[in-house]
């Protein structure tokens, strides 16, 4: 798979911030740098960086699977993430409301929790 590494690492700091993405970086290891690496090429290369789809409709896709699979951490980092790319609170709301009706109120009401951690924090003090 070919792809731009200037261009991944670029929106990927756009999207997840320089703190998390240096975190990422900083924390990488001999075991997990193969893994760095894939994130980098798949996600934010091959896939974040194309242009079929704006950056907010992005981030609400991946609200909505990340409610579908249970991943809390990784939904409390992409709703950071989905705020950056421009989507509201409410639009957030809207996006995991939409999820329940379709992957269980079970996942989405867990997801509710934990975007309105992360909102909370958002909000400046």
């Amino acid at each position: 798979m070919s792809y731009d590494h200037d261009a991944a690492i670029t929106v990927r700091r756009e999207v997840l911030g320089d703190d998390h993405v240096d975190r990422a970086v900083a924390g990488t290891t001999d075991f997990t740098r193969p893994f760095q690496d894939y994130i980098t090429q798949a996600a934010w290369g091959a896939i974040w960086t194309r242009d079929g789809l704006d950056r907010r409709t992005r981030s609400a896709i991946t609200l909505a699977l990340l409610t579908v699979l249970g991943c809390h951490e990784e939904l409390a980092m992409h709703t950071r993430a989905a705020l950056r790319n421009g989507l509201s609170d409410a639009e957030i709301a809207e996006v995991l409301l939409h999820t329940a009706a379709y992957a269980g109120i079970p996942r989405a009401n867990t997801a509710f929790a934990v975007a309105e951690h992360v909102l909370g924090e958002a909000k400046p003090r």
